[in-house]
């Protein structure tokens, strides 16, 4: 029996694109029925983040013309990986394996065939890897490789030149339900699931039309939220620099009483006491930013206030 797929497609001020996202995906949807690779039930789900265009007015058309296309609507703009897990939890119950992908197709629909060939070889959990960052500025591709490198040095298991473009399966997807925190760093959570996975490269094409909705402070704030919800090893280097500093204050002090002692000129010793007081303060006040940033997360964690709320779900 052939597997009924849903694809998963957040969206935020998509109108631009919307329309030939949707013409793209119904075409391989249907060419993937018709080979019986995947169930006719199949579904593709466009998620609307609070879009402030007509990007929700393009879902309920679509869902009017074609039953194969469906619309969750958010209450509110809740950022990318919220509106994702909603798309991907709202459905679980209804398919037996998901796809997401974003609305500007960069991620290549091709990819599909390949993540089906490997779901139906057993594995649960496909991730797309981009082949190669060639489209990139030298400045996105040394910061994404510096991002993945540090990650994974400091205990994090992510996959390299991963974003969210994936298969999961439906015993994957109601592990990921399992998990409950409300800052989401969904490719540091998928690996957590631990059921069969494996990768598809794939190559990463040029946006369509308009304009990325992940500028660099966006991927900045995911980038952090990604190391302090999946590390504790920034808290662990403020402990050893602030040791650093104690044993290095310490010394100096026993500097200045030997020169004091031997009526040497203190001059130069006291402006370099100075000069340190204002590196120790700098590094004392980006030490409490670091611990402020974990504390910030434990209160919002404690608040359980819900990932996003459902404002309109139509589907058939």
């Amino acid at each position: 029996m052939s597997a009924r797929l849903y694809l998963v497609v957040p969206c935020y001020n998509e109108q631009e694109v919307l329309s030939y996202t949707a013409s793209t995906l119904e075409g391989k949807l249907n060419a993937l029925i018709q080979a019986q690779l995947i169930s006719p039930e199949s579904r593709i789900v466009f998620v609307d983040d609070g879009s402030k265009d007509d990007t929700w007015n393009i879902i309920c058309k679509l869902h009017e013309d074609n039953d194969i296309f469906a619309g969750l609507k958010l209450s509110r703009n809740r950022g990318h990986q919220n509106a994702l897990l909603a798309g991907l939890l709202e459905v679980k119950d209804r398919c037996d394996v998901t796809i997401s992908m974003d609305a500007d197709l960069q991620d290549d629909v091709d990819v599909i065939d390949s993540f089906i060939e490997k779901y139906y070889e057993g594995f649960e959990i496909i991730y797309g890897v981009r082949g190669d960052r060639k489209s990139d500025t030298t400045v996105k591709r040394g910061m994404a490789e510096l991002f993945y490198n540090m990650m994974t040095n400091m205990g994090v298991e992510t996959i390299f030149n991963h974003a969210d473009c994936r298969l999961m399966s439906q015993r994957s997807l109601e592990a990921l339900s399992e998990f409950k925190e409300v800052n989401l760093f969904l490719r540091g959570m998928v690996p957590l699931i631990g059921f069969k996975s494996c990768t598809v490269e794939y190559s990463r094409l040029p946006r369509y039309a308009g304009t990325s909705k992940y500028p660099f402070k966006k991927m900045l704030q995911l980038a952090l939220n990604g190391i302090t919800s999946f590390s504790v090893t920034p808290l662990r280097i403020v402990t050893v620099t602030g040791s650093i500093i104690f044993t290095l204050s310490v010394l100096s002090l026993v500097v200045l009483l030997v020169l004091a002692l031997l009526r040497l000129d203190l001059t130069l010793s006291l402006a370099w006491v100075i000069a340190s007081n204002w590196t120790v303060c700098g590094i004392m006040m980006t030490s409490l930013g670091v611990v402020g940033e974990y504390i910030g997360k434990i209160f919002e964690e404690s608040k359980h206030r819900p990932r996003y709320i459902v404002d309109e779900f139509i589907i058939k």
